[in-house]
């Protein structure tokens, strides 16, 4: 059989897929992903990944058998060994220096034999994180209690926990491309953005979230266009509950499976579906259903305020929901910048950006794995409908966000990131995609992927251990604009 997709065709004018054998591109592809998601996790200094010191004490109090958490006071956590966490608190402290921040070995190897000359425990608060499911947490903590079953030193304990963590993610991805029936270098496009490989990297539930969004997508486009066997549709059914438990709002994305068959498969996403909201009802309930608040440092004052209360937040929209969609439109337009950077490559709590020829690579990389084509037609309407619930769940993003995690009343939308679009990008991707793939746009992924996940890789070497980089959300120099292009930010 010639290694092409094949295709017969339905009575609605879709077509039924076989799914094509992988190419040699796509198998070198694949394992750059893998090795540069391996990369990150051992070279990454503790704790240095987005909110990463709040997943790890969440990861911790899972492996010591904590499903909820307690409030003490203001707090929200668990007690906790104090010898791990002290591991951030001393060893690795997130707090912003006023100086430049270099990583060096010895912090490491001292961390190590610093266990013994930490008894007892302590109250972990880890509020922004309390309400996460601990399904999203467990490839973290059976890294953790794999370590300390091995009787390594806490800080090695978290390396392995990095570790367990990246394979599940690399894992799921790797199965969520086996599913997928077409557009094949859109998935594989998106995890090529070193953003994938490091959130991936670290002890972070994106991991989990980027793998059941893909996943998910996965098994409901194999359903809707193909067949709905009895092993993949109980794989739906598993996974669209796992998938809300994650992050209710990346439900929707199964909806793209759904089209015109005049058969039974609409109604068995639609029932995962269904079976998924469920779950994550379920989940808020046993939980408490109540929300965590916390404070956060204004991006337009600077000042520390208070999250809002989800209730109050909701009742400002319902009174003006036309003042809520320009505050929604404005914050999109603003932000639109600051979210292509982050979802190409920005690392260390989003500190270090990448030279910014990089991310001109970036479009190129994607734009390339657009024109390698779907393998499939497909009408303007499916099209609009798969550009639809991408947009649809990019702005339940910006939602959730508004109600959870921004001021009172403010009109603005805070704390929305750029990784948080990881799993829609592969649909939008998949809708521009053409049926046939171009000349040599296969080819001109790997040799714009490569590149840039190799410059990435330089990136965080250089900037975390050989010369430093200051915690600051700056600008590119005007003044040094040459040096901007070729070096990453802490070297302007």
């Amino acid at each position: 059989m010639r290694n092409e997709r094949r295709s017969m065709r339905m009575h609605d004018g879709a077509d039924m897929l076989f799914a094509a054998p992988w190419s040699a591109v796509e198998r070198l592809l694949l394992a750059a992903i893998c090795v540069a998601t391996l990369f990150f996790a051992i070279v990454t200094p503790p704790f240095q990944a987005p909110d990463e010191n709040q997943h790890y004490m969440k990861a911790l109090s899972l492996a010591q058998g904590h499903v909820l958490t307690q409030t003490r006071g203001t707090a929200i956590g668990v007690e906790l060994p104090r010898a791990a966490l002290d591991i951030h608190a001393v060893d690795f402290p997130t707090d912003v220096p006023p100086t430049s921040r270099l990583f060096t070995r010895d912090q490491v190897a001292s961390s190590a034999t610093a266990d013994a000359g930490r008894p007892g425990g302590a109250f972990a608060d880890f509020p922004n994180v309390a309400s996460y499911a601990p399904s999203l947490y467990a490839p973290g903590a059976a890294g953790l209690m794999l370590g300390r079953a091995l009787s390594l030193p806490w800080i090695n304990a978290f390396y392995v926990g990095r570790i367990i963590n990246a394979m599940t993610g690399l894992a799921l991805l790797i199965m969520a491309l086996r599913l997928l029936p077409f557009g094949r270098n859109a998935l594989l496009a998106t995890a090529l953005l070193p953003t994938f490989a490091y959130q991936t990297g670290s002890l972070s539930p994106d991991a989990v979230i980027n793998g059941l969004g893909f996943l998910g997508l996965s098994l409901a486009l194999r359903t809707g266009f193909m067949d709905a066997a009895p092993a993949r549709s109980a794989a739906l059914y598993i996974t669209a509950p796992l998938l809300a438990l994650c992050k209710g709002v990346y439900l929707p994305l199964m909806a793209a499976g759904l089209h015109r068959t005049g058969d039974r498969r609409p109604w068995l996403i639609l029932g995962a579906m269904a079976l998924g909201a469920l779950a994550f009802i379920g989940w808020m309930h046993v939980s408490g259903g109540s929300q965590a608040l916390y404070h956060i440092q204004s991006r337009r004052t600077g000042e520390t305020m208070m999250t809002a209360p989800l209730r109050d937040q909701l009742a400002i929209i319902l009174a003006d929901p036309v003042g809520y969609i320009r505050i929604l439109t404005g914050s999109v337009i603003e932000r639109t910048p600051v979210y292509a950077l982050q979802i190409v490559g920005r690392f260390g709590w989003n500190a270090i950006l990448l030279p910014l020829l990089a991310y001109p690579l970036a479009l190129l990389m994607l734009g390339a794995g657009v024109t390698s084509g779907s393998g499939a037609r497909f009408g303007l309407g499916q099209r609009l409908w798969w550009l639809a619930v991408a947009a649809g769940v990019a702005l339940l993003i910006e939602t959730a966000m508004y109600l959870t995690g921004t001021p009172l009343g403010a009109d603005y939308i805070q704390g929305t990131q750029g990784r948080y679009f990881l799993p829609v990008l592969p649909l939008a991707l998949l809708a521009l995609s053409p049926g046939q793939a171009w000349r040599g746009a296969a080819r001109l992924v790997a040799l714009t992927a490569i590149p840039l996940l190799l410059v990435a890789a330089g990136t965080v070497v250089d900037s975390f251990w050989v010369h430093g980089f200051v915690t600051s959300d700056g600008m590119p120099p005007h003044e040094r604009i040459g040096r901007a292009l070729l070096l990453p930010s802490p070297r302007w």
